[in-house]
């Protein structure tokens, strides 16, 4: 019993060496299949509606341009916790990105545990 317990306790240290050694494309590669498809997808339409807001908004000559509005709700509600804080104007970008980010994530995370079905790792 003690040897299974100590080739366990071994498994996780010879992964997390292996990891440094792995070259950056590899190491990308796997934070990013984090994400999965699905993730990505969001990703990208959270770039797209980003992108056409800041677009829409600098063309707009009045100021009262409401584009922000829906890249924000995209990203609901990591982006709205982080808008509170203080030079919003400034933190609306990185509180897009960021909520998009972790959306992504968890999105990655449902998709590969749908995935899997009642099957354990």
């Amino acid at each position: 019993m003690t040897g299974t317990d100590s080739a366990s306790d071994a498994a996780p240290d010879a992964a997390s060496t292996g990891d440094s050694r792995r070259s950056v494309p590899r190491r990308l590669r796997a934070h990013v299949g984090l994400f999965g498809v699905a993730g990505l997808v969001y990703l990208g339409v959270c770039a797209v509606l980003l992108v056409w807001a800041l677009v829409v908004t600098a063309a707009d000559s009045s100021d009262e341009s409401m584009a922000g509005v829906i890249p924000l709700l995209a990203t609901a509600p990591t982006s709205l916790v982080l808008l509170v804080l203080p030079d919003n104007d400034v933190m609306l970008i990185p509180a897009i990105a960021l909520g998009a980010t972790v959306n992504a994530a968890i999105i990655g995370w449902c998709a590969r545990t749908l995935r899997r079905g009642g099957r354990p790792d």
